[in-house]
């Protein structure tokens, strides 16, 4: 059941990745900043993400605005295959499938391929998106040639990894290497052993 009195949050309290309801529908806060113009009141411009149709907004308000906080379920599941536009899930625990459309995985595909662990992320049980982890390893397809003598510090080159991502690795990675990747920037951390 759920609590029929919602949770306030205003603008003081709002961070980069809180979920909020605005006008019934359901936003991402991607980023934020505070504005303070001459003697007008304060204001905050907000970057939102729909969690339910995937486009971004920008959005500003009053300093103090009050948002309903959404509270998301996570649930750990495993990434299966996709069929068209619909992307199968397995839930970890009961192996349930859930599909999900494509405008909730199209941020995540770049980093996914079949068997990979991410959370679903449900409000009121209602899928609207996925969380990857912060790092997830991929192996490199295609890259220019590896020297002998190159460091992880002296220089970079592109490198296409096996999700069709092209990412700038060091002068030593070569095709067939695994390296560890983040996710939330999209830039190399390290060589995988």
């Amino acid at each position: 059941m759920y609590n029929l009195v919602a949770e306030m949050i205003d603008t003081g309290e709002i961070r980069r990745g809180t979920t909020v309801e605005i006008d019934g529908k359901l936003y991402q806060i991607i980023d934020f900043h505070h504005i303070k113009v001459g003697r007008g009141s304060a204001q905050v411009r907000m970057k939102l993400r729909d969690l339910r149709e995937g486009h971004t907004i920008e959005r500003v308000v009053q300093a103090g605005t009050k948002f309903v906080l959404a509270r998301l379920e996570r649930r750990p599941m495993q990434y299966l295959y996709h069929d068209g536009d619909l992307y199968f899930l397995m839930d970890q625990e009961t192996f349930e499938r859930t599909p999900l459309p494509k405008v909730h995985m199209e941020e995540a595909l770049p980093y996914l391929k079949e068997g990979h662990g991410l959370e679903l992320l449900l409000y009121k049980e209602e899928p609207v998106g996925v969380e990857l982890p912060t790092a997830v390893q991929l192996k490199v397809e295609d890259t220019g040639p590896a020297y002998k003598g190159d460091t992880a510090q002296s220089g970079r080159k592109p490198a296409t990894l096996e999700t069709g991502l092209t990412i700038q690795v060091p002068l030593h990675i070569s095709p067939g290497d695994t390296v560890k990747v983040d996710t939330r920037t999209g830039e190399y951390l390290e060589k995988v052993s």
